[in-house]
């Protein structure tokens, strides 16, 4: 009889590199995450100067910053600000209505994470001393905004004070220093205020209204308005009354005989 071949045994066939591959490429891929975007800057510029307003726009560029709001007087930036609820207040302190200053004070602490810079032609030191004790974290002149108000809102946002040019380090300190400066050797206020201004400013004396001076000096009375907030802002008083009482006692204008 034949003789039956032995079955010879199956070898056991490895997996291809193309089936690997194949079953590898089934598997789902874990997608890298995409870091989170970065928060806009929120601004809310409030200035009656519309020139003002135009150049803060054009230095707090997107897509970094962003312009919530505006506003032209202290009425309306607080306003707005309980309603934007904005990263920065940029506050001038001589505009028609409500003061900036008032508005810093109607404001206090009522909006978590605001930050309230200053930016103003010129300020007294009481003035400083003041806005820094109800809450405004920078202090900065219109004159070198181009230099500092970046940098002054990049230091209020860390927690910082800002006044003038420099970082604060201990803002205590800084009141304590200027409630202690004296007054002596300090140029003549008068020297801040043009002619035309030092003109409207004897006309207040005497106690003329704008419409009154409007006339007299053939223009509107929202022109003679716009130079009373600019002299507020640089003499540091808050309405007309101020106004004549420090221009007397200063002798910024003759009295009447």
């Amino acid at each position: 009889m034949p003789t039956k071949k032995a079955k010879s045994p199956k070898k056991k066939t490895k997996p291809s590199s193309k089936s690997t591959h194949k079953s590898a490429a089934k598997r789902p891929v874990m997608a890298a995450a995409k870091p989170a975007p970065k928060k806009h800057i929120r601004v809310l510029i409030a200035d009656d100067d519309p020139l003002v307003r135009s150049a803060v726009r054009l230095m707090l560029a997107p897509p970094k910053y962003e312009i919530v709001a505006e506003a032209v007087n202290g009425d309306e930036a607080a306003r707005k600000a309980r309603e934007f609820k904005p990263d920065i207040l940029l506050l001038d302190l001589a505009m028609p209505g409500k003061a900036g200053m008032d508005a810093l004070r109607d404001l206090g602490n009522s909006i978590p994470g605001l930050k309230t810079v200053v930016l103003t032609v010129a300020i007294a030191k009481r003035q400083i001393v003041e806005a820094l004790q109800l809450g405004a974290r920078g202090i900065a002149l219109k004159e070198s905004a181009s230099e500092v108000l970046l940098p002054c809102i990049e230091t209020v946002l860390t927690g910082r004070y800002w006044v003038n040019r420099a970082p604060v380090q201990d803002v205590y300190k800084i009141i304590q220093e200027l409630q202690a400066l004296p007054e002596l050797n300090r140029p003549s206020k008068r020297d801040l205020l043009n002619p035309k201004e030092l003109q409207i400013v004897g006309f207040i004396v005497e106690g003329r209204t704008n419409k009154d001076i409007a006339s007299t000096l053939n223009t509107s009375e929202q022109v003679i308005k716009n130079h009373l907030g600019k002299i507020f802002d640089k003499l540091g008083v808050f309405n007309r009354l101020e106004l004549a009482l420090y221009a007397l006692d200063n002798q910024m204008v003759e009295r009447a005989v």
